[in-house]
C-alpha cells in the first residue's frame, strides 16, 4: 500500500518546480525557500490540507526532555 497519494505528488513536484526558478516562499516570513526538504514538506503540508493521502506530521518535536523527566519521577518518590 503506498504512503502518499497521487496529489501528494503534484503539490511535492510543483514545490520542487518553484524552488528552483526562486519563486517558492516561506508561509510567514515570505523568504524565498532554498532548502531541498522545505520544499517538499511545504508540497506535503499542501496537500495535507486539502485532503490529499499523506500520513500526520511526525511527533519527534514534542519528546520530553531528560531534564523534564527527571523532575516528574523526583516528585512521585517525594509523594510515596
Amino acid at each position: 500500500m503506498a504512503k502518499y497519494g497521487k496529489k501528494a505528488a503534484t503539490k511535492v513536484k510543483r514545490a520542487m518546480h518553484e524552488r528552483k526558478r526562486g519563486e517558492l516562499k516561506s508561509g510567514r516570513s515570505g523568504k524565498t525557500v532554498k532548502s531541498r526538504k522545505q520544499a517538499i514538506a511545504i508540497g506535503l503540508s499542501e496537500a495535507r490540507r486539502e485532503g490529499g493521502k499523506v500520513p500526520s506530521k511526525s511527533k519527534s518535536g514534542s519528546k520530553k526532555t531528560k531534564s523534564s523527566k527527571s523532575k516528574s519521577r523526583k516528585s512521585k518518590s517525594k509523594s510515596s
